[in-house]
């Protein structure tokens, strides 16, 4: 710890910013932001500053637009002019194709923001007949870059300029000068190039001696054409090692960063509407997690994508926009199809809450999808999405390139707290089977719908198999389709378990007659024990009017005894007087 230093490495995030600067003064090389969407992810600031970068690839790979995106960008979005020098399109062809991207070539060389230049070289007119230089090409876009004041420079393609010419030694002598000049100038340059046989490039030179080299790959596989981008070498830069998927769509070229996907993302407690109220009761907190992932999976017919519709109905009509992804039906079959059930996404259409992105999945490779996806979620941004179904995924790749899209996918939308709504198509019918894309493990909340038979009939159940972060029914529900929409019906519980369809009303039809029956029995039942009473209470009040008379006869006796009690004992004390007796001695008389 000599000299006050610490000895730690320092992280990637301390060691460099996205303009290349070192935390704690110390500056690694400038870079030049390139416009071109995930590029400037992958090389953490875009190209070398005041340097040049060597783009090569095969015919058709996307250089010259690649190049053309540079400019363009710079020009239009950092302020910094440029130059572009063609060898080959002629400047009105160029004009004419990327006008079809809505770059307005004309508008920026008038405003000089940027330069055309075509540089004609007819190949069969070049001889070797002494030196060769390239010092006319130098004064011309010297001149060029000194015009408008220009940062940024493409050449395309470089192979022209030495068509012909079998002197190797000469030819690499003059590359060299070209890169050197381009350097000395201070110019952020990039030089396409097209693909040797054997080599990187065709003189195997150019990617010695350029600062950055990329390399553009357009390769078919099962008939599937997928372009990727490499990064061969960034001399004083970290970058992305990884070979990325691109496509050229309407606004240029868009790159999948996919080391860059975020798994810091934060998560909502809101809770949103499964647009059925019986399955909301079924959740602990009556919805869906708003940024969740929800899987429907189940058997062919099923209704998937009944559900799936009927989510999408609902978000609509809360004013949230949906991207519905469907990868078997057409937009029309699925409007047309939920009309059956009372539900009307036509309406949505119209109104532009919701989008449909068809795609076959044998169109593109899997990587592809990915590009594509996040490319309508960038125009589109919805805040929820449906996916329908997953497992045609299977039918371009295995079950880890599957996987690992679905990965990316999910952590892609839950970075922009988009909610997702999947369909799974599983196997075996009556007795499914496990899905074969294995991404549960992903899934916040899985439903399961089955078809049931019993009693000689099929019906359709559903099942909560999981919900994070909530407690829910363990309640399988009997389910119809009914033009007013997904009606989940109450289960009915026997003795003998779940009772569902038919079955179901003809047990509820017995217990019914068996309850109707009891209830008789108890009203008989209370009809004996009321008569009952009724004659006890007779025979009570029978024997209380004959008490009544027995006792009024008696207290007539009881008083007549006490009234001649009464006489007889008023006549004893009168005798008792006239005699001069002493009652109380026993009837004698003290006077003798």
């Amino acid at each position: 710890m000599a000299g006050g230093k610490t000895g730690r490495r320092k992280s990637s995030k301390e060691r460099q910013d996205n303009s290349g600067n070192l935390s704690g003064g110390l500056k690694t090389i400038e870079k030049a932001l390139t416009g071109i969407k995930g590029f400037d992810e992958i090389t953490f600031g875009g190209l070398p500053r005041g340097r040049p970068t060597l783009v090569a690839g095969s015919a058709g790979s996307g250089k010259t637009m690649f190049a053309m995106e540079f400019i363009v960008h710079g020009a239009m979005d950092f302020g910094e002019p440029g130059v572009f020098v063609t060898f080959e399109e002629n400047v009105d062809d160029l004009k004419k194709n990327f006008a079809s991207l809505g770059y307005d070539l004309d508008k920026l060389c008038a405003e000089k923001k940027m330069s055309i230049d075509h540089v004609f070289l007819d190949r069969s007119l070049i001889h070797e007949t002494g030196e060769y230089d390239l010092d006319a090409l130098f004064i011309r876009l010297g001149y060029a870059i000194d015009s408008i004041g220009a940062k940024r420079v493409a050449l395309d393609t470089i192979e022209v300029l030495f068509a012909g010419l079998s002197n190797h030694a000469l030819l690499r002598s003059e590359l060299v000068r070209l890169f050197r000049w381009l350097k000395d100038r201070g110019i952020t340059a990039i030089v396409t190039g097209e693909k040797g046989e054997r080599q990187l490039t065709r003189y195997g030179l150019e990617e010695y001696i350029a600062d950055c080299v990329i390399f553009l790959d357009s390769r078919v596989t099962e008939q599937i054409v997928t372009r990727r981008l490499r990064i061969i070498k960034y001399r004083g830069s970290t970058h992305g090692m990884d070979e990325y998927p691109f496509l050229i769509a309407r606004d240029g070229i868009i790159i999948f960063p996919i080391t860059s996907i975020r798994t810091d993302y934060k998560l909502s407690r809101e809770v949103v509407s499964s647009g059925i109220p019986q399955l909301d009761a079924m959740l602990g907190h009556k919805g869906f997690y708003r940024g969740s992932a929800i899987l429907y999976t189940g058997t062919s017919g099923t209704g998937k994508t009944n559900f799936a519709g009927t989510y999408v109905d609902a978000a609509c009509r809360r004013g949230e926009r949906c991207l519905f992804i469907a990868m078997e039906e057409t937009e029309d079959q699925i409007i047309r199809d939920l009309g059956s059930i009372g539900i009307d996404l036509g309406q949505w259409v119209k109104t532009g809450l919701l989008k449909f992105y068809i795609s076959r999945p044998w169109l593109y490779g899997i990587e592809m999808h990915l590009v594509l996806i996040q490319d309508i979620l960038d125009r589109f941004k919805p805040m929820n999405v449906i996916m329908d179904p997953l497992s045609d995924f299977t039918a371009i790749g295995g079950g880890k390139e599957v996987k690992s899209l679905l990965t990316r996918l999910q952590d892609m939308m839950k970075s922009r707290q988009i909610t997702c709504v999947y369909t799974d198509l599983i196997t075996g019918d009556i007795n499914p089977r496990t899905s074969e894309v294995y991404i549960s493990s992903m899934i916040d909340t899985w439903i399961l719908l089955r078809n049931i038979e019993y009693n000689g009939e099929r019906s359709r159940g559903l099942a909560i198999v999981k919900s994070r972060g909530m407690s829910h029914s363990n309640q399988v529900r009997e389910f119809r389709f009914t033009n007013k929409g997904i009606d989940l019906i109450n289960p009915y519980i026997g003795p003998s378990g779940v009772f569902m369809g038919s079955a179901k009303i003809g047990q509820e039809a017995r217990d019914l007659a068996q309850v109707t029956n009891m209830r008789r029995e108890i009203e008989n039942m209370k009809a004996i024990l009321e008569e009952k009473r009724r004659e006890y209470n007779a025979r009570q009040e029978s024997m209380n009017a004959q008490l009544t008379v027995e006792e009024s006869g008696l207290k007539k006796k009881i008083e007549q005894l006490e009234q001649d009690l009464e006489i007889m004992l008023k006549d004893r004390e009168v005798m008792s007087r006239e005699r001069k007796w002493d009652v109380t001695k026993g009837g004698r008389s003290d006077d003798r």
